[in-house]
Order: structure tokens, then sequence, then C-alpha cells
């Protein structure tokens, strides 16, 4: 039986997602790889909205991929589900930024001017720069692709005998796995681009395959959400007051106990707080569920987009800038969505939608 509120918790964490990078765009108190400043103000203390979410957005959508991988495996075989995870994962993000996403790659480079900083350089290089800057939001389906093979590996090894053990997990022992968590965040960092972490990554997405995919440990979670919650909060606060004004993505700050140890605790309360009173399903949550991987594709563009023809060549007021940007992070995503769910390879190339599945406008 569907899962709905592991439905409800992946759409209404890309939700997140989207006022995340509206609020980046533009922020001026700590990474500033968007537009940047657009505004007046001295501080723009609204950026610590950044701060709250960042740590947690992308860990818990890792931990209810490897949930989700436990299910579907369960019901299919391993070379089913690399067929699955190949078709909606790789080929977007290899494919797909030839077929469309070479677009948001002229948007990134154009927001900073990157064309001035390449003067002689062959178009071929120039061209494959524009379409490898596209990469943007879909370093999560790389990654979660490669773990996603891993996993195979990693099934034919321990079979199942792991898993069996992670249905044991009680709360003390969701609590120790900060520890591992943590640990882990200290590897298998890439250079530069901080987003590619496959030792957290890694940990979270394992986590949620071999303990948070039973039933009997969500239960025990639920019963102790609020724990987690309370925890949340003050580590939270505690997070955002010590490190705002700081680069809170790169090391040390997202390496730290304290990043880690919050990003932890979100996520058990969310995963824990969802089951216990998200688990439901009506024709919004539906809607919402079916367009989640849509919307986390494209909303960048609609930001982006508007960045670079409004908000820089200075054409409306701050305010407007922001609110235009939100809403065209959502408008632009769910009218891509419905196009290019319909037209035939671009479907696949760009969503991983197989031919012979349903289209969803």
């Amino acid at each position: 039986m569907r899962k709905s509120y592991i439905d409800n918790v992946r759409w209404i964490t890309v939700v997140v997602v989207v006022f995340y990078h509206v609020i980046y765009m533009y922020a001026t108190e700590s990474v500033t790889t968007g537009l940047g400043r657009i505004t007046q103000l001295e501080t723009q203390y609204y950026d610590i909205l950044m701060y709250f979410v960042y740590p947690w957005i992308m860990t818990v959508l890792f931990l209810v991929a490897g949930m989700c991988s436990r299910y579907y495996l369960e019901r299919h075989t391993d070379r089913e589900f690399l067929r699955s995870r190949t078709t909606r994962l790789l080929v977007p993000s290899t494919a797909g930024l030839f077929a469309f996403q070479f677009i948001q790659g002229y948007i990134n480079v154009m927001l900073n001017d990157g064309l001035s900083y390449m003067p002689g350089v062959p178009f071929p290089v120039k061209a494959m720069i524009i379409i490898l800057s596209g990469i943007g939001v879909l370093w999560f389906i790389q990654v979660l692709w490669v773990l996603s093979v891993l996993l195979i590996l990693i099934r034919r090894i321990e079979k199942d005998r792991l898993w069996e053990l992670g249905g044991r997990a009680g709360v003390p022992a969701l609590i120790l796995l900060a520890i591992p968590v943590w640990l882990m965040a200290q590897i298998l960092n890439t250079p530069i681009i901080v987003v590619y972490r496959f030792g957290l990554y890694g940990a979270v997405f394992l986590i949620g395959y071999f303990v948070m995919s039973h039933d009997e440990v969500v239960e025990r979670l639920k019963k102790s959400w609020l724990l987690f919650l309370a925890a949340t909060l003050v580590l939270g606060i505690v997070f955002c007051g010590r490190y705002f004004g700081q680069n809170y993505a790169d090391a040390p700050i997202n390496r730290s106990p304290l990043f880690l140890g919050y990003s932890w605790s979100a996520c058990m309360a969310m995963i824990g707080g969802m089951a216990k009173y998200g688990d439901f399903s009506n024709a919004f949550t539906r809607w919402m569920g079916k367009r989640s991987f849509g919307l986390y594709v494209f909303h960048y563009l609609g930001i982006s987009a508007v960045a670079l023809w409004i908000a820089k060549p200075g054409l409306l007021p701050a305010p407007a800038v922001y609110l235009i940007s939100l809403i065209a992070g959502f408008a632009v995503s769910y009218v891509l969505n419905a196009v290019i769910s319909r037209l035939p390879f671009f479907r696949w190339a760009v969503l991983g939608i197989k031919g012979d599945k349903h289209v969803q406008g």
C-alpha cells in the first residue's frame, strides 16, 4: 500500500527548496553564487531562512529516496530497479543537458557575466561550458543514481542481514545514528562544487533503506517525534545564531557537529511528524505529488530568468522581484512540466518518462 506521508514529505520539501532558491538568488549574507544583492538593506536578516532549511532539505530527500528504494525492490528485480533509476535519474541529468537544460546553463553563465571571462575561447569549448553549467539542481539526481547503483552491489553482499538488523532500531538508536551521519559527512566531498557530498548523502540514503523503511521503526519514531521536534528547534536556533553571515554550505560549517546534528534531528522530526499527522491523500496532495519531480527540475529556471532579465537590469523594486521570482519558480515549472511531458523524446530526455507511461501534466 502506498505510503501517502512519504509523498507528502517529498513535495513539501521540494516546495521549501523553491522558497530557498528565491532567497538564495539574491542573498548577501553568505553564499553569493546567484545574482546577489538587489536591496539597499545593510543586513538582509531574512536570509536566515537559508540557514534554517539548508542543513536538512536535501538530506531528507535522500533519506526518503532510500526508503522508497526498499519499497520498490520488494516488488521488482535489481535489473528493473537499475533500469528505472537510469531512465528517471541518469538520462535527465546527461541527455537532458543537451536537450533542454543548456538554457539553464546559458542563464547561469550570463548572470555572472561568464562570457566576459572567456575571450578567445573556441566556440565548442564555450558551448560545453554553458551546457555543463546547466546541471544546476540536477546534481541531486546524479548523486542519487550513483547511490542506487551502489545499493545493488551492497544488497548482493549483505543479503538482507543489515536490513533485518535495522528493523530493531529504537529511539535511542535513531538518535545515535547522528554519529555515523556526522562521520560520513567528513569524507567523499568533492572540492569546489560542494553539493556533491557522497559520504553524507550515501549514509543517509542507506539509513533510509536499511532502517527507516521498516514500518515498526517509523511507528516508534511517531511516538517520539516531539522529542526530535524540540531538539530541531533548539539546534536550529543555535545554528542560525552562531553561523548567520558565514558560508553555511562549505567546510568547516557543513561538516560541523552542529550542522549534522541539526540536519539529522530535522529529518527525524519531519518523518515522524508526517507519518503521524500527514499520512493522508486528497486531490491537492496527489496533484502536488505527481508534479514534484517536474517542480524540482524546472523551478530554478524560472527564478534565474527573472533574476537575469528583470532584477539584474533593475527594472522593478526588490519586493516585486522577490514576489515575481517566487511565482515564476512555480509557474514556469508547472507549464514546462505539462508541455515537455507530452513531447516525444523530450519527455524521456528531460523528465525521464518512458514512452509507455501515463503523462502527468
